[in-house]
C-alpha cells in the first residue's frame, strides 16, 4: 500500500490538491496530513481526488466547526484524529503527530512502524534508534505550502518501507 504523506498546508489548496492527485498517479490509497491545514475549505481538491484523509491538528488550529461538519459530510473519507492519529494502514502501525520532537520521542517508543510529523517545514526522511533494539521511519513531509521552505510532500511504500520526497513545481 502506498500513502501520501502531507503537513503545513496553511490555506493553500492548489499546492495540496496537487501533492494529492500525483500521489493518487503513483498508486497512493490513502493520504495522511501532519497537521496546519487552518481553512477546512483547504482540503476541497484534496478531497476531490477520492482518497481518504487523516488529519491531525497543528498549531494552527482552523474553524473546528467548520471541520467537524466537513468531516461528518464526507461520510468516512475525511477523519479527524485531534492531536495525534494512531493508525493501521497497509498492515503498518502509523503514528501521526504535527510536532517533530513529539514525533522522534513516539518514533524511539518502538511500537510503530512509521512515525509521521510536520511543522518544521523541513522535509526529512530517517530511520530512529529505538528501545526496543529496532529501527522506525521517521518522515516529515516538509510544508506542501512552501512557505519559507521548498514546497514538498512525501509519499510511502508501506510494503517496501521506503519514502520519496516529492517538490511541487511552481
Amino acid at each position: 500500500m502506498k500513502i501520501c504523506i502531507v503537513s503545513d498546508s496553511h490555506d493553500r489548496a492548489d499546492p495540496l490538491a496537487a501533492a494529492v492527485r500525483k500521489a493518487a498517479e503513483l498508486g497512493a490509497q490513502a493520504v495522511i496530513h501532519c497537521g496546519d491545514l487552518i481553512g477546512t475549505q483547504t482540503l476541497g481538491g484534496a478531497l476531490a481526488a477520492g482518497l481518504p484523509l487523516h488529519l491531525v491538528q497543528g498549531n494552527n488550529i482552523g474553524d473546528q466547526v467548520s471541520l467537524a461538519r466537513w468531516v461528518r459530510e464526507r461520510q468516512g473519507q475525511l477523519q479527524y484524529h485531534g492531536l495525534d492519529a494512531r493508525l493501521e494502514l497497509g498492515g503498518k502501525r502509523i503514528f501521526a503527530v504535527h510536532y517533530p520532537e513529539y514525533g522522534h520521542a513516539m518514533a524511539c517508543t518502538g511500537d510503530w512502524d512509521l512515525v509521521c510529523c510536520g511543522h518544521s517545514h523541513v522535509a526529512a526522511v530517517e530511520q530512529v534508534a529505538n528501545v526496543k533494539g529496532g529501527r522506525t521511519w521517521l518522515v516529515n513531509p516538509g510544508t506542501v505550502a512552501g512557505l519559507a521552505a521548498p514546497a514538498t510532500w512525501a509519499l510511502g511504500d508501506l510494503s517496501a518501507m521506503r519514502f520519496e520526497v516529492f517538490s511541487i513545481a511552481a
